[in-house]
């Protein structure tokens, strides 16, 4: 065993002696326990699991654990990695970092809990999001790890709400947990709830697996659920998400692209969209598949496809969507904000969006509008699919909303609200397309609506030519 590993241990078991007067609720016989066996016996082999009351922490939701954790996780790095274990218990900290081959585990009803003093978090990774506001502090940040993870059952509780009202100006926003520069990392079954900003984000990682997560994050903005930021090989899987922003969102905030991501078997809703890429675009989004998700309540959007940084978006494909509830099931954006996030960052000039395919889509009780697909003028998507596709939407527009005129807002942050409220067709929107085809596609109206199902502009190369009626 490294000596590096045996101090830190050895430093921590003599913190959590001199703490014991003021942990109430823990136990004392185990920390005596701890501190009389050498660090060797406690850690054990690389891949050992250790309990983390053992080890010093304190379980009583009132202690300050954020030292105390980090030294168990660096002397288990140090020493070749393992299994750090919180039995059940509240464990009150602030930003620890996660190192390489190190897991986090959190049995049944181990909450670790988010201080709400903002003193106790850092930002190892600063950006602008886009909102223009500074992001990356972090309950849990990982950065330049490998084999590293976090599993349940327990809760990770960010106490965002909180955190918020402790602050005179909510400035320190801290995700629940962030990634950075990490590879072959894995999250399952764990409980992320309440986080202060973005609930999980990687940045720069490539071959993660998210798998079977719960999160619940409402009652702030830009509260997103899933974040996947400029990363290549993500698996999320079997996720159920209720997230007041975007539930899983592809970005791109830097140069490299975000790319050969597959999302399938989540439950989604949201305030804002379920599935989004491109909020952040400045790198590109290739091979990417989601299927078979169930999407509901969801105020803002369904499906949501956008380059707007000079991505280039393309090899995509959506595939056994359910929705219920959602205002906007499918929309598509090629925009000109060309925005970047990073100092050093150049500009790129408009990108593209080309070569998607979205198949079977049923969708109840829409709103605004089916399908809206709009590029820029002189910026053409290219070669979209839309197959078996049934959209039933609430309808009851009157006939002045067909004349309405959509903006082109080529610079705008990219939302359905951008355009206004009322859309001129009750079915589909599509402008400034090269190429489209439409396979067993049937929008319908529960009340009747003056709006035509269908209205196109600037678009060609639409199969069947019939599809649509002159404009």
């Amino acid at each position: 065993m490294r000596v590096a590993g045996v101090k830190a241990l050895g430093e921590a078991c003599i913190d959590a002696l001199q703490r014991m007067h003021h942990a109430a609720t823990m136990n004392a016989a185990p920390v005596l326990l701890a501190f009389m066996l050498s660090p060797a016996t406690l850690l054990g082999a690389p891949g050992a699991s250790v309990d983390a009351v053992r080890s010093g922490v304190v379980a009583d939701g009132v202690t300050l654990n954020t030292a105390a954790i980090q030294r168990v996780i660096d002397a288990l790095s140090a020493d070749g990695g393992g299994i750090l274990t919180f039995p059940a218990g509240r464990y009150l900290t602030g930003t620890i970092q996660l190192k390489d081959k190190v897991t986090l585990h959190l049995e049944k009803d181990a909450v670790l809990l988010g201080s709400t003093n903002s003193a106790d978090y850092r930002n190892v990774d600063p950006f602008i999001d886009g909102t223009g506001e500074e992001m990356g502090y972090a309950l849990i940040v990982t950065t330049g790890a490998k084999n590293a993870g976090i599993t349940g059952p327990g809760n990770i509780d960010g106490q965002g709400k909180a955190v918020k009202a402790a602050q005179g100006s909510y400035t320190i926003r801290p995700f629940l947990v962030r990634w950075v520069n990490c590879t072959d990392i894995r999250m399952s079954d764990v409980h992320l709830v309440n986080a202060g900003a973005w609930t999980l984000n990687l940045f720069h990682c490539s071959n993660a697996t998210l798998e079977r997560l719960t999160i619940r994050s409402r009652g702030l903005a830009n509260n997103d659920g899933i974040d996947a930021d400029s990363c290549d090989t993500v698996r999320i899987t079997d996720c159920d998400i209720d997230t007041g922003d975007d539930a899983i969102c592809l970005k791109a905030t830097s140069p490299r692209p975000c790319r050969n991501v597959t999302v399938s078997g989540c439950r989604l809703t949201s305030s804002c969209a379920a599935i989004k890429l491109g909020t952040e675009s400045l790198g590109d989004f290739e091979t990417i598949r989601i299927s078979d998700c169930r999407i509901r309540d969801t105020r803002l959007g369904g499906i949501k496809l956008v380059s707007v940084d000079g991505s280039n978006l393309h090899d995509v494909t959506l595939s056994d969507i359910a929705m219920d509830k959602v205002t906007v099931p499918i929309m598509l954006r090629l925009g000109a904000r060309l925005k970047t996030f990073r100092a050093g960052d150049a500009k790129r000039p408009v990108g593209t969006l080309r070569d998607v395919s979205i198949r079977n889509v049923h969708a109840n009780g829409s709103g605004q509008i089916g399908i809206l697909a709009s590029g820029v003028p002189g910026h053409c998507m290219e070669n979209l699919l839309f197959e078996n596709i049934a959209i039933e939407l609430g309808g009851g527009s009157k006939a002045e909303t067909a004349k309405v005129m959509l903006p082109e807002k080529e610079n705008s942050y990219p939302e359905v609200r951008m355009f206004g409220a009322d859309m001129p067709a009750y079915g589909i929107y599509a402008r400034h397309v090269r190429g489209i085809a439409f396979k067993n596609v049937k929008t319908t109206v529960i009340n009747l609506d003056a709006r035509p199902e269908k209205v196109f502009f600037d678009v060609e190369g639409v199969t069947p030519a019939d599809f649509t009626p002159a404009r």
